[in-house]
């Protein structure tokens, strides 16, 4: 595929719609067949397994670790089957929100490279996975460069330069990178981010496009389901409703377990009014991928039921976990500035923002940077971050969200309403809180007026 290239409100929350096509590309992007390769999640998407066990499908991760062990039971020295298991457990620390998983990882890619210390792409692109895992997308970046020079042609160090372009925020140069993936790997893993560069420019008519090319070319079932899940996010960010259950439903035909369909089609349902299903969908995305996003997403849930103490319980878990992730190895300042924004502490809001900004200027750590600030009742310090996160053309209902409370609590007004008006014309559901605080900002906007 060749890319077509006076009185601030409540504190709100805008984190239950985090995980957009980055989370699939990111997130869920390190899709399992594609770490497997010899030669990649926002985001991910699988190719042909390198190691005997053959194809590692995304929707049975378990499976494909257990034939890989086996294979190296037989075969300890095949350094390709050592780097695949690496790339297997990074994403299995991914998908069950268990970082002791990457140390497990760390010992299997470093094992293949003293295995077949030269022209070993597969392993340095596993050096690449792990460290994009662990947040760490400068060292990302040198790895899969590293690779690249062995093997121009590994998908998963291809894709990796992507990710880790995108997430350093060097938007020009990720769409550069995946162009030239394009050119030399096509296939899902390279079209899923392509079409997440070009969502990011603010071209989702060219991501939708690129998505339902890749959807009619995915011919596996986690392959679907992923593409399916893609569409599907795609959908729901841009208010699309019934368009994202459909694709929601399609993914899990496919793939009745599929994570990422069943945490979308809970927001879907949470969209739709059936707060009840939506509650019980993320409950269940939860007890399997008790992840700071999901775990956020559901007290946010909880707290639109009435829920308090639950919504409240589900906020330490978050703290929690990136406790617990940063004994491992895993970067947490974005996730901590995120949630202690919206439900902790000031102050260690700001602290985490400030350090992830230190590390990378991209719209996300823009937006967390601009609330941090907000929060901390420093309005006019925050707006030129708020406006940076929308700067590229990327439309994020949250984005637009906070950006219109930070205007109106430094006084704009007119601008105020007019971005909280186009979050909630993007994305009425963004947020089970936010969504409604939004819309009480604008009647009270309106009674001023």
């Amino acid at each position: 595929m060749t890319s077509t290239q006076a009185v601030p409100p409540p504190r709100g929350r805008g984190t239950f719609l985090r995980r957009s096509a980055v989370a699939l590309a990111l997130a869920a992007g390190l899709s399992v067949g594609a770490l497997a390769l010899d030669g990649r999640d926002a985001p991910r998407a699988p190719a042909t397994a390198a190691a005997p066990a053959g194809r590692l499908d995304p929707a049975d991760l378990p499976g494909g670790i257990t034939a890989l062990q086996a294979h190296l039971k037989a075969q300890p020295k095949d350094a390709t089957a050592w780097a695949s298991l690496g790339a297997a457990y990074i994403e299995q620390a991914r998908t069950n929100g268990d970082p002791t998983r990457y140390a497990q990882a760390e010992r299997a890619v470093e094992h293949s490279l003293a295995l077949r210390p030269t022209d070993n792409d597969g392993a340095l692109a596993g050096r690449a996975a792990l460290a994009a895992a662990r947040h760490d997308f400068t060292g990302a970046l040198t790895a899969a460069d590293a690779a690249l020079a062995v093997n121009g042609y590994d998908e998963l160090a291809l894709a990796l330069r992507v990710d880790t372009l995108v997430e350093l925020g060097r938007y020009d140069e990720a769409l550069a990178a995946a162009r030239t993936a394009d050119a030399r790997r096509p296939g899902i893993p390279v079209f899923t981010r392509l079409a997440y560069v070009h969502e990011l420019r603010g071209d989702t008519d060219a991501a939708r496009r690129i998505l339902t090319q890749a959807l009619d070319s995915a011919t596996g079932p986690g392959d679907r389901a992923y593409v399916a899940t893609a569409l599907a996010q795609l959908a729901f960010n841009t208010g699309q409703f019934t368009e994202a259950g459909q694709r929601v439903d399609t993914a899990l035909r496919a793939a009745p377990d599929y994570l990422p369909a069943l945490e979308t089609r809970a927001r879907v349902q949470y969209a739709r009014g059936d707060l009840r299903a939506a509650t019980l969908g993320m409950e269940q995305v939860v007890a399997r991928y008790p992840l700071p996003g999901q775990l956020v997403a559901l007290g946010e849930l909880y707290e639109a039921a009435g829920r308090g103490a639950d919504a409240r319980a589900q906020y330490r878990l978050v703290a929690a976990w990136t406790a617990l992730a940063h004994a491992h190895g895993v970067d947490t300042d974005l996730d901590t500035a995120l949630a202690e924004a919206d439900h902790g502490d000031p102050a260690d809001a700001l602290r985490a923002a400030r350090a992830e900004w230190a590390k990378r200027q991209t719209v996300h750590t823009a937006d967390a940077l601009a609330w941090a600030l907000h929060v901390n009742g420093r309005d006019a310090e925050a707006l030129p971050y708020a406006e940076r996160a929308t700067a590229p053309g990327y439309r994020n209902a949250a984005f637009l969200y906070h950006r219109g409370v930070i205007e109106r609590a430094a006084g704009n007004t007119a601008a105020a309403r007019r971005d909280l008006a186009a979050a909630l014309a993007l994305n009425p559901a963004f947020s089970p809180t936010g969504s409604q605080l939004a819309r009480q900002a604008m009647a009270a906007q309106r009674g001023t007026s």
